[in-house]
């Protein structure tokens, strides 16, 4: 199997990185691995498994994010995600929220390495596929580096070669998942010093990361970058991507094509019921710092959501750039 490029990455976003967000970021970038929302076990178990996983190849190369604890349910999840052709599974140990605390599985097993360790050992005994960790620097009152080097050494032990590591704590009570993402201050240099005491592993860094400058700074410490909420509010961030970080030579995509490249999808979804807010949501940032944003954002949220409303909304949108 070919080794998966992680060298940039987009964040598994809860309620954002669905299946279309992910179909419009491929046209600005061809090469950055994309992830889905974290998906629970018992989602994809005992729930509708083709609307949770069904993807577009186009959105390729996809990794699959899971929730949960059953080191079982876990393993039968990975391998339905082998099968739907994902090229990653990910275990999500960062999520702080109440709803992911309450049902055992996020940020709160950091404090349940061996755990984890089981989980990741059940997984990789059902696929092939890269089984990977996505965690906190630390929980809590469990916010050591020691904490974290015995928490990386156990999963590793398991099999586990790669961790996405989000370069803060979260505070499992006292914040909001929206809290945690911002209030927790940013620890870059811990994640650092993680990738020289394993020199083996691959080590992706997340969190507050904006600019291409900052990548730049972090690729000269880690093996990669995952970027979080830059890349939804500013999604033509990414056009600079395959050119800067794998060598593409093509020019960046314009905003009026990748526009024009999304009609065609656009229509073929909303043939099958898909409500066109559901698809233009994703795409209001893509004007961001531009003349004209404000007025593309407007015209889409004040006409997409109508009940007879086409892609044409796209359209005339983006006709009022200037």
């Amino acid at each position: 199997m070919t080794k998966l490029d992680r060298t940039i990455s987009i964040a598994p976003m809860l309620d954002w990185t669905d299946r279309h967000d992910r179909y419009f970021l491929r046209l600005i970038s061809s090469k950055a691995l994309l992830y889905t929302e974290m998906v629970t076990t018992g989602a994809i178990l005992f729930g509708d498994e083709a609307r949770h996983l069904s993807f577009d190849p186009a959105e390729q190369p996809v990794a699959l994010q899971l929730g949960g604890s059953n080191a079982a349910d876990l393993a039968k999840c990975a391998a339905i995600g082998d099968r739907y052709g994902y090229q990653e599974i990910n275990l999500n140990v960062g999520c702080p929220s109440d709803r992911v605390q309450n049902g055992r599985f996020g940020a709160c097993l950091m404090a349940e390495p061996n755990t984890v360790a089981d989980c990741v050992k059940a997984m990789k005994d059902t696929t092939t596929l890269p089984v990977t960790v996505k965690n906190r620097i630390g929980i809590d009152d469990l916010d050591s580096y020691q904490h974290l080097v015995d928490f990386i050494g156990t999963v590793t032990a398991a099999g586990c070669k790669t961790f996405i590591i989000h370069a803060r704590k979260a505070w499992l009570t006292g914040l909001s998942p929206k809290e945690n993402r911002t209030i927790p201050p940013l620890d870059y240099p811990r994640v650092y010093q993680l990738k020289k005491d394993f020199p083996d592993l691959e080590i992706i860094i997340n969190g507050g990361i904006t600019t291409l400058e900052e990548i730049d700074v972090h690729l000269d410490h880690v093996d990669g970058v995952m970027i979080g909420r830059e890349a939804y509010q500013n999604p033509y961030f990414l056009a600079a991507i395959d050119n800067r970080y794998y060598g593409l030579s093509d020019e960046s995509p314009e905003r009026q094509d990748i526009i024009q490249n999304m009609l065609p999808y656009i229509d073929r979804e909303m043939k099958k019921g898909v409500p066109l807010k559901s698809i233009t949501r994703h795409m209001l940032g893509l004007f961001q710092g531009r003349p004209g944003a404000k007025a593309w954002r407007r015209h889409i949220s004040e006409n997409a959501h109508l009940k007879d409303a086409t892609p044409s909304v796209l359209k005339e949108a983006a006709a009022k750039i200037r």
